[in-house]
C-alpha cells in the first residue's frame, strides 16, 4: 500500500471525514486486521500511534506510513492527548496499556467496534464464515478493483495483488471480514454479505454450536430488507441461522435447491471449471482461480456478492480467475531438490482436511508430509479427536507444541501436542511430536525425499520451519 502523509486540519473529526485530524492510539496495533486499520485511519487523516509485543516487517511499514510505534505495552506509550484508544482482541483486560487507557478518560473501543465506524460510511460487504472469509473476501476485493470500482477493503491476510491487506479507494463499496469471534462481527453493517458455513469453533468465547448459531442468527438479522446474504445452502447450521433474517436470501452450492449454482464440475490438477447458474439461468462459465472444491465453493459465493455489487458475468468470468491467492493460503514457497514446500493458515479439522485433500488434487505426491502447529490449547481440547481424523491424507504429521494465545495457564494445563499425536495415532495415522522448529528442521534433513510435499500449517509461526527447510535444500542439494 502506498504511504499516505498525517493530515491535521484545523477542525479534528469534520463531518464529512470524522476520522480527519484524530489522534488514535492502537494496542496490539502488529495483528493483521489492527495494522490494516491503522494504514486506512492514516489514509482518511489521523493520526496513529500503536504498540505491540515484538517488531516486525509490517510494523517498520506502518512507521514508514506516519504512525509512532512502541514495542512492548506500558501505560506511558499512551499519548497525552489521545482521542481515541482501539485495542485487538488478543489484548487482556489487565494490560497495563489498556489500564491507562481507561483511566485517561478518553473514549476506549474494541477493533471491531472501529471497523463497523469506518465500514459504515460505505457501501458494506461482510465475509462471514468459520472457514474461507480471507479468501473470499479477497477475491471480492480483487475483481472489484480490476472492475474500476476502486473499493476500500480490509483483509485478514495479505494479497499481493491487491497491494496487502487492505485499502483505502474511491468507489462506494467496502469489503471486510466479519469474524465470530467474541461476536465482533456484530459491530459491522452491510449491505452485502455472506454466511460461508458455520461450524464449532471459538469455544473459549462460545458454550457451543447453539450459541454459534444464535451469534450468526443476530449477524443476519442486522442486514437491512434491502440487503442480500449469500449463505452456504448445503449447511443445517447456516438455514438455522436465516430463517428469520428479513433481508433477501440466496443460498449457494453445488445442488439443486442453490439460488446460485455450480453445475457440470470438472478438476484438472485440482484446478475446477464450472458453469455458474443464478435461479436457474446460465450466468457465465468460471475456471475458479485456486485449488480445491472448497474453493469453488468460496468462488461461488464472490460470484454473488459481485453481481449484486454491480460487476457483469462476463467481467466477472474473465478477472476472478486471474485472482492469485493470499498470503499462508495454500502457498507454494519453493520447489527445491524435488521437495515441493508449501504453507498453509489452516488451524481448524476442516480446514487441515480440506487442504491437504486439495494439495494432493494439485500437486500428485508421493508423500505429504506436514509440520502442524496447534493453535490454543482450548481449540486443540474441545477438537481433539476431530484433529485427529483430519490428517488422514497426511503420510507423517510432525506436531510441535501449541501456540499460546489468549488462553490462560489452567487451559494451557489440560492438553499438549503429545496428546494430540496419541490420538493421531490411534486413529491410524503417522505422527511425532517435536517440540522446537530447530529440532523439526534436523529432523526433516533426514526424512524429506524427492516427490515429497511438505506442508507447514498453523496459524502461528510455523511459516519459519518452510523458511528454513527451504534454505537448507538449497544450500545442501546445489539447488
Amino acid at each position: 500500500m502506498q504511504s499516505h502523509p498525517n493530515l491535521r486540519p484545523a477542525e479534528r473529526g469534520c463531518s464529512d471525514n470524522p476520522f480527519a485530524g484524530l489522534r488514535i492510539h492502537m494496542i496490539g496495533i502488529g495483528g493483521s486486521g489492527m495494522r490494516a486499520l491503522a494504514s486506512i485511519l492514516m489514509t482518511h487523516g489521523a493520526t496513529v500511534s500503536g504498540s505491540d509485543s515484538a517488531s516486525g516487517g509490517p510494523l517498520e511499514r506502518l512507521a514508514e506510513q506516519g504512525a509512532t510505534i512502541a514495542i512492548g505495552q506500558r501505560g506511558e506509550n499512551l499519548p497525552p492527548d489521545c482521542d481515541l484508544v482501539v485495542y485487538s482482541v488478543a489484548i487482556h483486560e489487565h494490560n497495563p496499556e489498556l489500564h491507562a487507557a481507561r483511566q485517561s478518560g478518553c473514549e476506549v473501543v474494541k477493533y471491531s467496534q472501529m471497523l463497523g465506524r469506518v465500514m459504515s460510511r460505505k457501501v458494506g460487504i461482510a465475509i462471514a464464515g468459520t472457514h474461507g472469509k480471507s479468501t473470499t473476501a479477497a477475491m471480492i476485493a480483487y475483481v472489484l478493483h480490476q472492475a474500476g470500482k476502486d473499493p476500500s477493503f480490509i483483509v485478514g491476510a495479505t494479497a499481493a495483488q491487491l497491494g496487502g491487506p487492505s485499502g483505502v479507494g474511491q468507489g462506494e463499496h467496502f469489503v471486510a471480514e466479519a469474524c465470530e469471534f467474541d461476536r465482533s462481527f456484530l459491530n459491522l453493517r452491510c449491505r452485502y454479505g455472506t454466511i460461508l458455513n458455520i461450524e464449532e469453533d471459538h469455544l473459549d468465547c462460545y458454550e457451543g454450536l447453539p450459541a454459534i448459531v444464535e451469534a450468526f442468527r443476530a449477524f443476519a438479522a442486522q442486514v437491512p430488507p434491502d440487503g442480500v446474504l449469500i449463505v452456504n445452502g448445503e449447511d443445517r447450521q447456516v438455514a438455522a441461522a436465516v430463517d428469520s433474517a428479513t433481508c433477501h436470501i440466496q443460498p449457494f452450492g453445488m445442488s439443486s435447491t442453490c439460488v446460485w449454482r455450480g453445475e457440470n464440475l470438472s478438476a484438472d490438477h485440482g484446478q475446477i471449471v464450472m458453469d455458474v447458474t443464478f435461479a436457474g439461468e446460465a450466468f457465465c462459465r468460471l475456471i475458479v482461480p485456486l485449488a480445491g472444491v472448497h474453493n469453488a465453493y468460496n468462488a461461488l459465493a464472490a460470484v454473488g456478492v459481485l453481481h449484486h455489487a454491480g460487476i457483469s458475468p462476463r467481467a466477472i468470468a474473465s478477472l476472478l480467475p486471474t485472482f492469485a491467492g493470499t498470503h499462508r493460503r495454500m502457498m507454494l514457497k519453493a520447489v527445491s531438490g524435488g521437495v515441493a514446500v508449501v504453507d498453509d493458515f489452516a488451524h481448524h479439522p476442516t480446514e487441515i482436511q480440506a487442504t491437504l485433500k486439495a494439495l494432493r488434487e494439485a500437486y500428485s505426491p508421493q508423500r505429504v508430509v506436514c509440520v502442524f502447529q496447534p493453535h490454543q490449547h482450548s481449540r486443540t481440547r474441545f477438537l481433539l479427536k476431530d484433529f485427529a481424523r483430519s490428517f488422514a491424507l497426511a503420510d507423517e504429521v510432525i506436531v510441535p507444541d501449541i501456540f499460546f494465545v489468549r488462553d490462560s495457564q489452567r487451559e494451557k494445563d489440560h492438553i499438549s501436542s503429545a496428546d494430540l499425536v496419541a490420538q493421531i495415532r490411534l486413529h491410524g495415522g503417522a505422527a511425532v511430536y517435536i517440540d522446537s522448529f530447530n529440532e523439526i528442521v534436523a529432523y526433516l534433513q533426514g526424512d524429506l525425499r524427492e516427490g515429497d510435499l511438505l506442508v507447514t500449517m498453523g496459524a502461528g509461526d510455523v511459516w519459519k520451519v518452510a523458511d528454513d527447510v527451504i534454505q537448507w535444500l538449497g544450500t545442501s542439494r546445489n539447488v
